[in-house]
């Protein structure tokens, strides 16, 4: 029985780290961390199993391993971090004048990185509702290269058909990246929807201490992945020994952990959807949801982000945020520690406000990250800071 063949709790603590599993291994049953930049050779011509560190380490080739059989892919890259994942793939993939599709409630850095290539290379961007797959096919044009998804989406939540997308982008020939950085592994495999890429924010779930930043890319074209390795070595995008080990570390606890955010997430997201003083919630497990049904048949669960719009504007929005105690007011998410923050002043300040609004974020908008904290307590004080507004 090889290690695929064991369920994704057996293999998020295994894979990688088989005893043995490297040259002169004294049987570690923690991967080691190889701080090594480079490695010595017996002989000028033969420089055996690993050469150089930023072309393949040790520590970093253990956890490779991992992040592919989480994805169910033949092959895993680690990254420095998310976005450099995502740069890798422009740059392995883009070429001047090419068109590419994106859902239009993609990440802020993501469609800072579409405008840099845009103004830089010509690249031509379309952004679409893809929750209906039949605007991807309109939107396709003859240069069209790939389609690039987030599902759900940061940071309202949005969910897409990945199966459906997937085979209209294939009957034109285009790839179809996903990022699956907020469901994570354990809650969704997109390659096993369709998708021919994954893509993720290592620094977030999966990492999930918020301790460590980095990046990952999962996928099963050996010829893709080759020029992609090739490139991750050129360009130099690779994490330290250190974070790759922290990444390993985190990794064995991912399933525990996502059955805790997302159990609390629910029970927050209920809280408020009942709420006086809120709007509207953004959540893929409550029913009300609009794609909730779409979810529940391409995921097995719904995750820890939660989205919501508080009664008034930006100056309720940030009274609130400002009054909380449990609750830490900082950008990012996945952490265990419950994280909150206003997209539109924080994690998407940086595309512009058209853009957010042609996207659906408003200044009321409000973006939680819901740790593995007690829910009461998490409640309580959410309930404590909207009395002071």
């Amino acid at each position: 029985m090889t290690h695929q063949d064991h369920s994704f709790d057996t293999r998020s603590i295994h894979v990688g780290e088989e005893p043995e599993y490297l040259e002169g291994s004294n049987n570690e049953v923690v991967a080691p961390i190889y701080l090594s930049s480079t490695f010595a050779r017996k002989q000028v011509t033969n420089h055996g199993r690993f050469e150089y560190s930023r072309t393949s380490n040790p520590t970093r080739l253990a956890l490779e391993k991992r992040y592919a059989s989480l994805e169910n892919t033949q092959f895993g890259l680690g990254l420095a971090s998310g976005l450099a994942a995502e740069t890798l793939l422009m740059f392995t993939l883009i070429r001047p004048g090419d068109h590419i599709i994106g859902f239009d409630d993609l990440y802020g850095g993501t469609k800072r990185l579409m405008n840099q290539w845009k103004e830089a290379y010509g690249l031509q961007v379309t952004l679409v509702d893809a929750t209906q797959p039949s605007l991807i096919e309109e939107a396709i044009q003859p240069h069209t290269k790939l389609v690039w998804l987030e599902s759900p989406t940061n940071p309202l939540l949005k969910v897409c058909d990945i199966k459906a997308i997937s085979e209209i982008a294939h009957k034109y020939n285009l790839l179809v990246i996903v990022d699956n950085t907020f469901l994570s592994p354990y809650f969704q495999n997109p390659v096993q929807l369709g998708a021919d890429i994954v893509v993720h924010s290592v620094t977030k779930y999966i990492g999930g201490h918020s301790d460590v930043i980095g990046g990952a890319i999962m996928l099963n074209d050996p010829i893709l992945y080759e020029k992609l390795k090739f490139n991750q070595n050129a360009l130099g995008m690779v994490p330290s020994p250190f974070d790759c080990y922290l990444v390993l570390r985190g990794l064995k606890t991912l399933s525990l952990r996502m059955e805790r955010h997302q159990s609390n997430a629910f029970a927050i997201a209920s809280y408020l959807e009942k709420h006086p003083k809120v709007d509207r919630v953004y959540y893929p497990g409550l029913p009300s949801h609009p794609q909730y049904a779409l979810n529940c048949s391409q995921a097995s669960g719904f995750g820890g982000m939660v989205s919501f719009e508080i009664k008034g504007g930006e100056k309720e929005a940030v009274q609130f945020l400002e009054s909380l105690d449990l609750f830490t007011l900082a950008e990012s998410l996945g952490g265990v520690e419950s994280l909150i923050e206003h997209p539109a002043l924080m994690t998407h300040s940086s595309i512009t406000r058209q853009e957010r609004e042609q996207a659906g974020i408003k200044d009321s908008l409000i973006r939680v990250s819901v740790g593995v904290e007690d829910k009461d307590d998490l409640i309580r004080d959410l309930e404590q800071a909207f009395s002071k507004i």
